[in-house]
């Protein structure tokens, strides 16, 4: 989760948050001296459930924050913030925002996963991505910049989510239901790749394109 918070209009701090522990640890110092804050939270990475935003609002509320607002990309984490009068919206795009030096090297670091990535799992990095394993159909992997599959790609692929088009996204046998670099999307091909060379997946011109990856040695 990415979390703006504000006090009288003006932004006091940005953070990016991996885990409700960490989320806890950074409200309960952010705010010593109990001023009334406002937060905005931004939330792509997974779908949150009505006990775990719960758990959030009693995070915030505790510390003398309100949330102004909650953008998700997961219908699933939207019908859940409304039940719970959470003022939501649902967005695709997180928000760019400006970070220092310690924070940007801290919040960019590549990720690596080893193994397969089944249906209904959801794997993401906050720079790049590389899988070793296949990527079934039903699973979601995502990254703000590339992803590098060591295997089979078939299920759904979301690189450059923070806004970047200059990301690419290859496998070893690229067969995916779903593309996407940034907010262009692709559906992927009904045949299975023919070929046996591994490709990667590049926005030209406004479209995702297919071609053979190459290295260069």
């Amino acid at each position: 989760m990415i979390i703006i918070l504000e006090e009288a209009n003006y932004c006091k701090k940005s953070y990016y948050s991996k885990s409700f522990e960490e989320l806890e640890k950074f409200i309960n110092n952010v705010n010593p001296k109990n001023y009334l804050l406002v937060a905005t939270i931004y939330s792509f990475e997974k779908n949150l459930t009505c006990n775990e935003l719960i758990e959030m609002k009693n995070i915030f509320s505790n510390s003398n924050i309100r949330i102004k607002a909650f953008l998700t990309n997961s219908r699933e984490s939207l019908v859940s913030a409304k039940f719970l009068h959470i003022n939501a919206f649902f967005s695709w795009k997180e928000p760019i925002i400006p970070e220092n030096k310690e924070q940007s090297n801290r919040e960019m670091n590549d990720f690596t996963h080893i193994g397969m990535v089944r249906s209904g799992d959801k794997i993401s990095s906050n720079g790049n991505l590389i899988v070793i394993g296949d990527v079934n159909p039903g699973a979601q992997i995502s990254a703000r910049k590339n992803i590098y599959v060591w295997g089979k790609l078939c299920g759904v692929a979301i690189a450059g989510f923070s806004g970047d088009d200059n990301c690419e996204i290859a496998s070893l046998y690229l067969n995916p239901l779903q593309l996407r670099i940034n907010k262009t999307v692709a559906i992927g091909p009904k045949e299975k790749p023919v070929n046996h060379y591994p490709e990667i997946a590049l926005l030209e011109l406004g479209r995702i394109v297919i071609k053979p990856l190459i290295v260069n040695f």
